[in-house]
């Protein structure tokens, strides 16, 4: 149940070999504002993929990251998925301090400013600092120490995750 909750919205097909484009135009988040998502596409081919014939596809927008930079942004996703994976512990032995403790790693800070920035994609740069945004919503309200708003809010935040990862690559 608690993974059920992580990805509402982030998957609706049942057939895995048919595709649809969903589009969360706006999602309400815990404090009551509303946020544009982007395109997601269904499960299992998300990220714009179109099974044709067997083969698939990566509609996804590239980056076109140096090296050097596409490493720095996979060192950041990882650390980003880390504190996911501890929020989501804390939040299972009810420890919220340590919980919040943990989504503030994920909070809007003056270098994710700048990294998100840097991509020279202005979607990209407003999906980033709209997920940070959020971490920093779902920290507030892990501090209420309500295991249930506390879930809602990581699966609003873990959205723009989804988002993100649907239309862009590296």
């Amino acid at each position: 149940m608690l993974l059920a909750g992580l990805f509402i919205n982030s998957c609706s097909g049942s057939d895995s070999n048919e595709q649809t484009d969903t589009k969360i135009s706006k999602v309400m988040d815990d404090g009551g504002m509303e946020h544009k998502m982007g395109k997601m596409a269904n499960c299992p081919e998300m990220g714009g993929m179109e099974n044709t014939m067997g083969k698939v596809a990566d509609n996804r927008v590239s980056l076109n990251l140096l090296p050097k930079k596409a490493q720095h942004q996979l060192k950041n996703m990882r650390e980003h998925l880390e504190a996911v994976r501890s929020i989501i512990f804390y939040l299972s032995k009810d420890e919220f301090d340590s919980a919040a403790t943990a989504s503030s790693r994920l909070g809007l800070s003056d270098e994710m400013k700048m990294m998100c920035s840097s991509f020279g994609n202005e979607e990209f740069e407003r999906l980033g600092l709209e997920f940070h945004k959020s971490a920093d919503r779902m920290s507030e309200t892990i501090k209420t120490k309500n295991k249930e708003k506390s879930l809602e809010s990581l699966s609003l935040t873990m959205n723009y995750c989804i988002s993100c990862h649907s239309v862009f690559k590296q």
